[in-house]
């Protein structure tokens, strides 16, 4: 009994951080290189119609981002020019954000299911396999927020959580301390170092785009 609840507290030590990085990202470098070979990339290059309405280019930039965040998997085996397409596409559905103050809309709230990041952490790359969703529930009402997933330990899946407390410092940037850890039935809370920030730059009634602290950008969508 001591030896598992030794074992289980040593991989809540190592997953912690792993869990925290998911509120957090500074913007990573957009330069685009044009491949004929691939219709995604052709796409991102293209020059928008000028004539174009927002809300049809806002449609198709969302169709071309959830594409290749299938396509790669969350972003687990994207490539370096797939990684380079999503930024491009990213900043420019950013460019056409409809929401201003996302964190005082009643929209930014609920659960939303992480579809993209640049976060090999998150994504488990080189590590435990995640199985089903990762999940992100905001709610602005408690200032709060939670991190959810189920992470292939060899054998067994277990699910893990952290919890967060926010502090906004405008409508849509927010900082971030961390509560409480859970993995499976241990819980245990987080150190006080454990900190970051969420910028929200696009919001929808399906897309989330988020920005943090640490070179990340996230796509989510509503569950």
């Amino acid at each position: 009994m001591h030896l598992s609840i030794t074992l289980a507290a040593t991989l809540c030590c190592l997953c912690l951080q792993q869990q925290a990085d998911a509120f957090s990202t500074l913007p990573a470098s957009s330069t685009y290189h044009y491949s004929s070979s691939s219709t995604t990339a052709r796409n991102a290059f293209s020059f928008p119609n000028l004539f174009q309405s927002k809300d049809v280019r806002r449609s198709e930039l969302k169709e071309q981002i959830l594409s290749l965040a299938s396509e790669t998997k969350r972003g687990l085996t994207a490539t370096g020019e797939q990684k380079e397409q999503m930024q491009t596409l990213f900043a420019e559905l950013e460019a056409l954000n409809p929401t201003l103050n996302p964190l005082q809309k009643a929209s930014v709230n609920g659960d939303w299911s992480l579809d993209y990041t640049t976060s090999d952490t998150i994504l488990g790359k080189g590590g435990f396999p995640r199985i089903g969703p990762i999940i992100q529930n905001i709610d602005t009402t408690t200032l709060s927020a939670k991190n959810s997933e189920t992470v292939q330990y060899v054998l067994f899946p277990v699910p893990r959580s952290i919890s967060a407390e926010l502090s906004p410092v405008n409508g849509k940037l927010t900082d971030v301390k961390f509560k409480r850890f859970q993995l499976g039935p241990i819980g245990f809370d987080a150190p006080d170092s454990f900190r970051g920030s969420l910028d929200i730059t696009y919001l929808d009634q399906d897309v989330r785009l988020t920005r943090g602290d640490k070179g990340n950008i996230f796509v989510l969508t509503r569950m």
